[in-house]
């Protein structure tokens, strides 16, 4: 398959969900079964190659104009699942988020405002259509958010030191887990949680993963994958991360009443995030 552009865009992590095929209704269905039997099929860096295209015509497409009919696809147990990409949903969503992270005057340099208010009153109507849409896919940059580590165990972390995308040989990071196991573990760090903490923004992000991991059929793989976050820490910080562990110590220490335990868990991760957040600031 061409490749957009050869440039890899690093320093965001996601939040997959694979679901079988039965989960889609026809036609979509139908689709997705002939997409899988594909010899070839996009990588992760290949979505990510898109995305950038679009940004580098004058205005730029800050979403595209149609949905992306592409998709990642793994097999569980004998059974195909796949986690559509569905890039023109995530790029109104992200669009709406920016004003929160860059200041008026940049954000208007990056997309003027006439592109931003084209696109949202074609996001209102379209999902005046689509009320339920909901995408298969959530990003964050510069960060792992704590409450997805909850999703996951260290047991079923993945690291590869050379092994990476078809076009590109840097290490992966990533977990991977049943959606029954995920929904159980966010119902009991919740438990733990509200009878332990005030609520905060854990509880929050939590509740709001909690709901969207309902969305999905119950035979569903879902995966943290650290995406281009692999390229921000060190080999040495890479190979030694094992956040999902320190979450799972943290609440399990909070559940027995072992408040010292749970701080030192806490602290572990907060120093560790914080050095990577720090890094997008940094020249």
């Amino acid at each position: 398959m061409p490749k957009v552009s050869a440039v890899i865009i690093p320093y965001a992590s996601y939040l997959r969900v694979y679901e079988p095929l039965a989960a889609f209704p026809e036609p979509e269905r139908g689709h997705w079964a002939r997409y899988a039997r594909r010899a070839e099929r996009p990588s992760y860096q290949d979505e990510l190659r898109r995305s950038l295209a679009d940004l580098l015509p004058t205005p730029p497409v800050p979403v595209p104009v149609h949905e992306s009919g592409d998709a990642f696809v793994v097999e569980v147990e004998g059974v195909v699942c796949v986690c559509p990409w569905r890039t023109r949903l995530r790029g109104w969503q992200a669009l709406g988020e920016l004003a929160e992270e860059f200041p008026a005057p940049v954000l208007d340099a990056l997309l003027p405002p006439l592109v931003r208010r084209q696109a949202t009153q074609d996001y209102e109507r379209w999902l005046s259509r689509n009320p339920d849409a909901r995408p298969w896919i959530r990003t964050s940059t510069w960060q792992v958010p704590l409450n997805w580590f909850v999703l996951v165990s260290d047991e079923e972390r993945e690291y590869a030191k050379g092994a990476g995308e078809p076009d590109g040989d840097g290490p992966v990071l990533r977990y991977r887990t049943p959606m029954v196991q995920a929904r159980r573990r966010v119902a009991r760090a919740l438990k733990t949680l509200k009878d332990t903490i005030e609520e905060g923004p854990l509880i929050d992000g939590l509740l709001d993963v909690g709901r969207w991991l309902e969305e999905f059929h119950p035979r569903s793989l879902v995966e943290l994958d650290y995406g281009g976050l692999v390229h921000v820490l060190p080999a040495g910080e890479l190979e030694g991360d094992h956040s999902a562990a320190d979450v799972a110590e943290g609440i399990e220490a909070l559940r027995t009443g072992d408040g010292v335990a749970a701080g030192e868990a806490y602290g572990r991760l907060v120093e560790r995030w914080r050095s990577v957040r720090d890094r997008q600031s940094a020249n």
